[in-house]
C-alpha cells in the first residue's frame, strides 16, 4: 500500500467536507431533496454486475459526492486499489499480499493462477465424487457433511449454503459447527450415522482452539460409534499440512497465507459450498465475484458502486456521526448475511491506529448489525423509526424468489408463494418509505388509533404516533439469489470495506485485536482446570473460584 498519501484528515477535501457538513450536510432533508430534484433517483442510482443500487435515500447530495471523490483522489485510492489487485504486500503488519481476488480470476488472469486453479480443480473433483454417491446406502456414501470451523472458516460457507438452499444436493444434509461450547456439536452427533458422515475440518493454521476441540470430539465420537477408516470420513482445509496429518487426516485441501480468513470462502475453505451446489455452481459463484472485481478495477469512481458505498461510509461515520448501520435483507436465504458482514467490516476496519501504527484522531468502523425482513420489523424497527439515534438502514430486495423444485408442482401453491413474495417486497418498500417520509403530528391527529387509551387526549396520542422521518436508507436489488449474484454481492461488500479502510489509511487485513483474547485463554485454561489463581487480577480469580463451585 502506498505510504506517501497524506492522512485523510490532512487533505483539502477533508476540510471541504467538514465545512460542507457544517453549512449544508447537517441540514439535508430527504423530503426536500426529492422535491427539489425530480431526477434524484437517476442521479443517485448505480448498476453494477448483478446488483442495482438506489442511493437516493442516503443523506448526501451531488455536492457531497464531489467532495468525497476529491477525498478519494487525494488519498490515492486508485493506487491503493491497484496495489491490492496486483498482489503488493498491502497487509503491511504481516508482510503479506491480500489476493482473494486471484482465487476467482479465470485461469491465466490472476496472480498465482496455476496453483490456484490446480487446487480448485482438485477440490471440485473431490466434491463431485462425493455428490455422485450422496444419499446412497453403500458404505462410504455420504448423507451428512459436518463443516467444523470458526470465524472466516465458518461464516462464509455457512452464509452461502443458507442463501443457496434451493440449489443444494437433495441427498446431502450440510451442518456447520463453530462454537467451542460442546452443546453445538453435541446436539448434532446423535443424529448422525458414522458410516455416512463426512467431517470437513477447516483451519488455516490448524491451531484454532475451538476448531480443534470440536474436531477432537468428532473424531472420538466417530471411533466410539464404531466408525472405521477415518481417512474416508475426515478431510481438512488448511495451510498446515503436517499438523493435519499428525491429527490423522491425509486428504488436505490447501490454500495460501495471502488468503485472509474472512476472505477465504473463495478458496478450498469453500469445500462445503461446492459439496452443496456442485462444481458448476461454485464456478458461477466465483464468476459473479470476478465480475464485481472487474467493475471495481475498471469503472470510473463516479460509477463505481464499491467506491461510492465506501465513501458514503466515510461520510456517515466521520461527518454525520452515525455509529452503526443496519443491514436488512428481505430474503430469508440471506439471513446469515449480517453475521458474515459483521466480521468482514468490523474485523477489517475496527482499528484505532493507521498503517504506520500512529493513533488516529478520527473514527473508523461503525457497528454493523441486522436481521432479515420482515422479522426485524417486529424486533428493532421501532428504534429505527422513533429512537433517539439515527441508524442508516440497508435494504436488500430480491425481485424473483427461488424455491426448491418440489414446491413448483402445484399451481395453487406457486400462486400462494407468489403472494407471499409480493408481501415481502411491499414490506421492504414500505419500511424504506416510512423511514424517509415519517409522519407529522398533524397527520397523526387525523388518524384513529384502535389500541390507544381513551384516557389520553388525542394530541398526546398523536405525539406518540409521530415519526420524525428523514432517516437514511439505501436499497440494493438483485434479480434473484443465484451463485453468480451472491458472488457479486459479497465481493461488493469486500471492496466497499477496503475503500473506507484505504481512505482512513488503516490496514484492513490484520486482526491483532483477536489475538490477545486467544493468548489469555491459553493461560487461563490450565488455571481454570487446577484452581490456581495466584497472581491473577481479583475479578478473574473470583470468577474462577465461583465457576469451580458449579
Amino acid at each position: 500500500m502506498p505510504l506517501s498519501a497524506p492522512r485523510c484528515d490532512e487533505t483539502v477535501a477533508w476540510s471541504a467536507l467538514a465545512g460542507h457538513a457544517q453549512v449544508h450536510g447537517r441540514e439535508l432533508d430527504l423530503r426536500q431533496l426529492f422535491q427539489d430534484d425530480p431526477d434524484r433517483v437517476q442521479r443517485l442510482s448505480l448498476q453494477a454486475p448483478e446488483v442495482w443500487a438506489d442511493l437516493s435515500r442516503s443523506h448526501w447530495d451531488v455536492a457531497t459526492q464531489r467532495h468525497l471523490l476529491d477525498l478519494a483522489r487525494e488519498c490515492l485510492l486508485a493506487d491503493r486499489r491497484d496495489a491490492l489487485l496486483a498482489g503488493a504486500a498491502v497487509n503491511t503488519t504481516e508482510g503479506r499480499a491480500v489476493l482473494h481476488t486471484a482465487l476467482r480470476a479465470p485461469k491465466g488472469q490472476g496472480p498465482h493462477s496455476e496453483a490456484v486453479h490446480a487446487e480448485l480443480d482438485r477440490m471440485l473433483a473431490f466434491a463431485e465424487r462425493i455428490r455422485a454417491r450422496a444419499g446412497g446406502e453403500q458404505p462410504g456414501d455420504i448423507h451428512d457433511v459436518v463443516h467444523i470451523g470458526i470465524g472466516g472458516s465458518d461464516l462464509g460457507p455457512r452464509m452461502v449454503i443458507a442463501a443457496l438452499a434451493h440449489r443444494l444436493h437433495p441427498g446431502l444434509r450440510l451442518h456447520s459447527i463453530s462454537n467451542v461450547d460442546g452443546q453445538d456439536l453435541g446436539a448434532l452427533l446423535p443424529r448422525l450415522n458414522p458410516a455416512h458422515t463426512l467431517f470437513v475440518v477447516a483451519s488455516k493454521t490448524f491451531t484454532t482452539q475451538e476448531t480443534l476441540a470440536n474436531a477432537n470430539t468428532a473424531r472420538q465420537w466417530f471411533l466410539d460409534a464404531g466408525g472405521t477408516e477415518i481417512d474416508r470420513h475426515f478431510v481438512a482445509v488448511s495451510t498446515a499440512v503436517e499438523r493435519v496429518r499428525a491429527f490423522g487426516i491425509s486428504e488436505v485441501f490447501a490454500f495460501w497465507d495471502w488468503v485472509g480468513g474472512r476472505f477465504s470462502m473463495w478458496s478450498t475453505i469453500g469445500l462445503p459450498i461446492a459439496l452443496g451446489i456442485g462444481a458448476d455452481g461454485f464456478r458461477e459463484l466465483l464468476a459473479g465475484a470476478h465480475a464485481m472485481d472487474r467493475h471495481f478495477a475498471e469503472a470510473p469512481f463516479e460509477a463505481n458502486l464499491p467506491v461510492q458505498l465506501g465513501l458514503l461510509d466515510v461520510w456517515y461515520r466521520n461527518f454525520k456521526g452515525y455509529t452503526s448501520r443496519c443491514v436488512a435483507p428481505y430474503a430469508q436465504g440471506l439471513r446469515s448475511l449480517p453475521a458474515y458482514l459483521q466480521q468482514l467490516v468490523m474485523e477489517s476496519n475496527g482499528k484505532s491506529v493507521d498503517a504506520q501504527g500512529q493513533p488516529l484522531p478520527y473514527a473508523t468502523s461503525d457497528v454493523l448489525w441486522g436481521e432479515p425482513g420482515t422479522n426485524g420489523q417486529h424486533a428493532f424497527f421501532q428504534m429505527l423509526h422513533q429512537g433517539s439515534d439515527v441508524v442508516p438502514v440497508e435494504f436488500i430486495l430480491v425481485a424473483r424468489p427461488s424455491y426448491p423444485a418440489v414446491l413448483q408442482a402445484s399451481p395453487a401453491l406457486q400462486a400462494a408463494l407468489k403472494q407471499q413474495h409480493e408481501a415481502l417486497l411491499a414490506n421492504g418498500l414500505a419500511q424504506a418509505q416510512a423511514l424517509m417520509w415519517g409522519k407529522t403530528e398533524a397527520e397523526a391527529l387525523t388518524e384513529q388509533a384502535p389500541t390507544a387509551s381513551p384516557a389520553l387526549a388525542p394530541e398526546v396520542i398523536a405525539r406518540h404516533r409521530t415519526f420524525p422521518g428523514n432517516r437514511p436508507s439505501l436499497t440494493l436489488v438483485l434479480d434473484e439469489v443465484s451463485p453468480r449474484s451472491l458472488g457479486a454481492l459479497i465481493a461488493l461488500f469486500e471492496h466497499r470495506t477496503f475503500v473506507s479502510g484505504a481512505v482512513w489509511g488503516i490496514n484492513s487485513f490484520d486482526q491483532w485485536g483477536v489475538e490477545l483474547g486467544k493468548a489469555l485463554c491459553q493461560q487461563l485454561l490450565p488455571r481454570l482446570q487446577s484452581g490456581d489463581t495466584a497472581g491473577l487480577d481479583a475479578s478473574s480469580a473470583a470468577l474462577i473460584g465461583r465457576l469451580r463451585q458449579g
